[in-house]
């Protein structure tokens, strides 16, 4: 009985070339259900920035001064606000839900008031400064300064930009700068846009730096379980 022949390489090429050619497509096709799906995420939306920087003056009025008393009634007025207009199946009321990230090379703890597919509401900021990436973001980014300043500063630009308390420092979408939380900072930080892709950006220290497990799984339990209650709630 003879061997068979062994199969030429070109034999395998049609095989190879129908694989790409299908890569392509489903390629293609995620990008234009994802171009189309980008047109319409302003509908899911329940934030406005200018309604956020609205109830961050008032309660900047209200509670005014630099203190850590005065920051806690400032955000606490702020979330209790928040879950009167918006309600606790949107808002994370537990004001003692704090963790720390490591993102960009900067360090500070965070509270998640809100996180959708479509919007993250945090508190975000540090007593001792820090500095670093913002990241490239698919999303728009918006700082309400409630404590302290924060400084930033673009690619070409001489000076930097001052962001003082009651201020809003607006990261557009797709744009990057180096910042600092100078000596000490706090923020109101709400995105708009589609936070899933945000996430490797808030794990990649943790993971490749700081190594700190139980903050990594806080993040992520955190995370999951506000994005996954809100889309029961039927918000994307």
């Amino acid at each position: 009985m003879s061997a068979k022949a062994p199969k030429s390489p070109a034999a395998a090429k049609p095989r190879s070339y129908k694989n790409i050619f299908r890569a392509i497509l489903v390629l293609t096709g995620l990008y234009f259900l994802w171009a189309f799906a980008d047109t319409h995420v302003e509908r899911f939306y329940i934030f406005q920035p200018e309604s956020l920087h609205a109830l961050a003056l008032e309660a900047l009025d209200l509670y005014p001064g630099q203190s850590a008393s005065s920051l806690e009634k400032v955000i606490d007025h702020i979330v209790t606000s928040l879950t009167e207009s918006h309600g606790a199946k949107h808002i994370n009321v537990d004001q003692k839900e704090w963790f720390f990230n490591n993102a960009g090379g900067a360090m500070g703890a965070m509270y998640v008031i809100h996180a959708s597919v479509t919007e993250y509401l945090i508190i975000f900021g540090t007593p001792l400064g820090t500095e670093g990436h913002t990241g490239r973001h698919s999303a728009d980014d918006y700082f309400h300064i409630l404590h302290g300043e924060q400084w930033a500063f673009a690619p070409g630009a001489l000076e930097k930009e001052v962001y003082p308390t009651g201020s809003v420092h607006h990261l557009k979408r797709g744009t990057i700068k180096q910042y600092k939380m100078h000596e000490g900072c706090f923020a109101l930080e709400y995105a708009r846009g589609w936070i899933p892709f945000m996430l490797p950006f808030g794990f990649a220290d943790g993971i490749t730096s700081t190594l700190d497990l139980p903050t990594l799984w806080d993040m992520t339990w955190i995370s999951a379980r506000e994005m996954g209650r809100n889309l029961l709630a039927g918000k994307l």
